[in-house]
């Protein structure tokens, strides 16, 4: 295991260029095993749920060229055999070649899904959507979908607006017979992403960015290239560090953005905006911030959702940033009941914080944090405790950052370069 070690209370300021977006890599990555064309993907972030989910293609047969930050996939030949169960328990997103897989072949076996502990995360979606298209589906050790028949397009209600479901759905839907239409569907910038890529590989779709899409089943796909969005979380949390630290940061090519809107009306709520310069936007930390209460001087409230709702995954940033700005703020969590186990470190630090559920808490800053030592228990959790330790009083010590690694890529580098006393053991 690694840590990382971080002398706290110095500004960011430079430049910063953002990664290509994780939730969009990884379910492209899946795709390209619904061609035996190559599938060039640029802008791939050097992540390890990147290099995991490409392990776990390359046990199923797909080879694998990397040159810089532009992979190349191709799935001629896939092989019968189940890749090694720790593949998949290491993240998440294996769940993803279920759909492409299924598409293919006729069938796909995996092991469970592993990822995050945020709180429950099901597969209900994603087995009552591909079994509309006519895919059976059995459990014992393993997940199995099998199909007698061609595949045949329809319509689904979802019955969540499930990302990683849309995504596996979507992709086993450009090859089944007919026309699918997915009403309650995730509209994120990454399921776009992906759909984009299923279009130039000869998809046909409509919809994408609405919460209904539309498929038109063809007879194959073909090899295409296609470049990854920028990774909008990543750009949020390292807006917050530098707002957090009263830092300035230009963050360079992400001006014309729109998802970005997104994170700037919550930045607002907690005083903190930025300017657009040419391209670039600029993150001015050195004026302070105070919380903008709502109407009636009311306690303001920050709560996540589906998109284009503020984002789950920043939920745990936004709460750090907020111990850092003149005023209070209700946070309320929606989606994952266990993403808040984490202000217990806030707390420690010396964060004037109230849990008042496992959904919600109430922040009141600003305060001068403590450097403690600690543990990251997740990726967002992770960079949050990590944001937190650059404006703390003091030295911290980040355990596990190995977790952190999973989701920002060259995380020590990255912030040294920006000014951070941060460095790695292990």
């Amino acid at each position: 295991m690694t840590k990382l070690i971080i002398e706290g209370g110095r500004p960011l300021r430079g430049s910063f260029t953002a990664s290509g977006n994780k939730n969009a890599a990884l379910p492209m990555l899946a795709a390209s095993l619904l061609t035996s064309e190559p599938v060039t993907l640029h802008n791939v972030p050097a992540i390890r749920d990147v290099q995991v989910m490409m392990n776990l293609l390359e046990a199923y047969g797909v080879a694998i060229e990397r040159a810089g930050s532009s992979v190349t996939l191709t799935a001629a030949s896939l092989s019968s055999r189940i890749p090694d169960p720790e593949l998949f328990s290491k993240v998440r997103a294996s769940i993803l070649v279920a759909g492409p897989l299924a598409a293919r072949t006729g069938k796909a076996e995996l092991h469970p899904p592993g990822g995050d502990v945020i709180g429950r995360r099901r597969i209900d979606t994603h087995i009552e959507g591909l079994a509309r298209l006519g895919y059976r589906f059995s459990r014992d050790t393993k997940i199995r979908f099998s199909r007698k028949g061609p595949a045949r397009g329809t319509s689904m209600l979802l019955d969540e607006a499930s990302v990683t479901a849309t995504e596996n759905i979507l992709m086993a839907a450009t090859l089944a017979e007919g026309e699918t239409v997915i009403y309650n569907a995730a509209c994120e910038p990454h399921v776009q992403n992906l759909g984009e890529l299923l279009i130039a590989m000869g998809a046909e779709i409509s919809g994408l960015g609405t919460n209904r899409i539309t498929v038109r089943g063809v007879r194959e796909l073909h090899g295409a290239e296609l470049a990854i969005g920028p990774d909008y979380v990543e750009v949020g949390s390292y807006m917050a560090a530098a707002f957090a630290t009263g830092g300035r940061v230009r963050f360079k090519d992400l001006a014309r953005r729109p998802e970005l809107d997104v994170i700037g009306k919550a930045c607002t709520k907690l005083g903190a905006t930025w300017k657009k310069t040419g391209q670039d936007l600029v993150v001015d930390g050195t004026r302070p911030r105070e919380i903008v209460d709502d109407v009636g001087q009311a306690i303001p409230k920050l709560d996540d959702g589906i998109w284009p709702s503020f984002p789950s995954d920043l939920m745990s940033v936004a709460i750090v940033l907020a111990t850092q700005c003149r005023g209070s703020m209700l946070f309320h969590e929606k989606l994952f009941e266990s993403r808040m186990v984490f202000v217990d470190r806030l707390i420690e630090m010396g964060a004037r914080i109230v849990q008042c559920d496992p959904h919600r808490v109430l922040v009141q800053g600003p305060c001068q944090l403590q450097g403690i030592a600690m543990s990251s228990p997740d990726i967002r959790a992770g960079i949050a405790l990590l944001i937190a330790a650059l404006c703390a009083e003091g030295t911290s010590v980040i355990h596990s950052a190995e977790v952190i690694d999973r989701g920002y890529e060259r995380i020590d580098q990255q912030l040294a370069m920006l000014g951070a006393a941060i460095h790695r053991e292990g």
